[in-house]
């Protein structure tokens, strides 16, 4: 399965960040956010739904940190047969 724009983790893929669920809604590439915020706006992102109705956007390189770290868990990545 080719993961879309070199991401590692797909749309789709279930994770828990600090005991809640959140789901990999929307995988953004440099420049597809619009906003005015350059730090934002020129990263790789991941945009996440929790299951309490949050949605954040998180940088893809903090999102990796995070798991190394173990705060935030993948539960079931997509990308994986």
């Amino acid at each position: 399965m080719e993961i879309e724009d070199g991401f590692k983790y797909p749309v789709g893929t279930l994770i828990e960040d600090l005991g809640k669920l959140g789901l990999i809604t929307k995988i953004l590439s440099s420049g597809a956010l619009k906003t005015d915020v350059a730090a934002i706006k020129w990263r790789r992102n991941y945009e996440i739904s929790y299951n309490d109705g949050d949605v954040q956007i998180i940088a893809e390189s903090t999102f990796t940190k995070l798991i190394d770290k173990g705060v935030i868990k993948i539960l079931s990545d997509k990308s994986k047969p």
